[in-house]
């Protein structure tokens, strides 16, 4: 269900509570009405006990009877309309709230399935899905962009020395971080354990790349206050980036990892923070 169904939904049940409430209203009319006939014909019936102009009252008496009791038996129908409209008024409001449930679930089911449980940030699905859009892009208006293949270095260790719990913490700490040096139209994915994509969209030369990878290598480097590293002497964490760039190392999505992939290896062999693709 679209929010402007849900919009509709929520139009058609103000609209009914509306007309329940003119409804209401008439009712409230008719049942004075027929009160004010009531007495009328109360003060007819003396008139004709009292024989004032007897024949006269007395039609008059029966016109004002015949009135009133249409005018009950109306406001009795309206009653009736009232409680149903009252009934469909609740069964809507009940529709549109199992609606939304039903929209709020489908949108956190959608956002689970392009998400990584554990740092929140886009999945390798969810990045490839914008890399694609961004090669479209790039093809369109002839832009650069880039792709940086992003591994933790020696997590291994601190997984198998530290346990699992200290490496999910270095894990979303990374993360937390780069969604904050993350430029508003990059896409920053955990593509896998402790590797990460970032995808920098109309970049300029090479230097402008580097800066911005310099950036990204300093909030990762920066100190991480946790107890089990501090006592194991792992004062930081270091990352090795490889660096593709469209068009020059791929014109596809597929092409453009695989070069930034074999990049990071470059950088790790070379014990160098990153590394362009050749």
């Amino acid at each position: 269900m679209s929010n402007s169904e849900l919009k509709i939904n929520s139009a058609d049940a103000q609209s009914l509570t509306q007309v329940l409430d003119q409804s209401e209203r008439i009712k409230d009319v008719m049942i004075e009405c027929a009160d004010d006939l009531s007495s009328v014909n109360i003060a007819l019936k003396q008139k004709l006990a009292n024989d004032v102009g007897a024949l006269s009252v007395e039609n008059a008496l029966q016109t004002s009877q015949s009135v009133e009791e249409k005018v009950q038996d109306a406001a009795a129908q309206l009653s009736s309309v009232n409680q149903a409209l009252g009934d469909e008024v609740v069964e809507r409001q009940m529709l549109e709230q199992r609606l939304e449930t039903a929209q709020t679930q489908a949108d956190e089911s959608r956002h689970a399935s392009l998400h990584d449980a554990l740092t929140g940030l886009p999945n390798r699905l969810l990045f490839y899905d914008r890399l694609e859009h961004g090669l479209a892009q790039a093809n369109r208006h002839g832009w650069t962009l880039a792709v940086l293949f992003v591994d933790l270095d020696n997590f291994k260790i601190i997984n198998d020395t530290l346990g699992h719990a200290t490496g999910d913490y270095v894990l979303k700490t990374v993360a937390q971080r780069l969604k904050e040096t993350i430029r508003n139209d990059d896409t920053f994915c955990r593509h896998g354990g402790d590797e990460f994509l970032y995808l920098l969209l109309e970049v300029g030369d090479e230097e402008h790349i580097a800066a911005i990878t310099d950036k990204i290598m300093a909030a990762i480097e920066a100190p991480i206050a946790a107890q089990e590293l501090t006592s194991a002497k792992i004062p930081s964490i270091s990352a090795s980036i490889g660096i593709a760039i469209f068009p020059k190392n791929g014109l596809t999505v597929e092409a453009l990892i695989k070069s930034a992939d074999q990049a990071m290896y470059q950088a790790k062999v070379a014990k160098a923070s990153y590394a362009f693709a050749t």
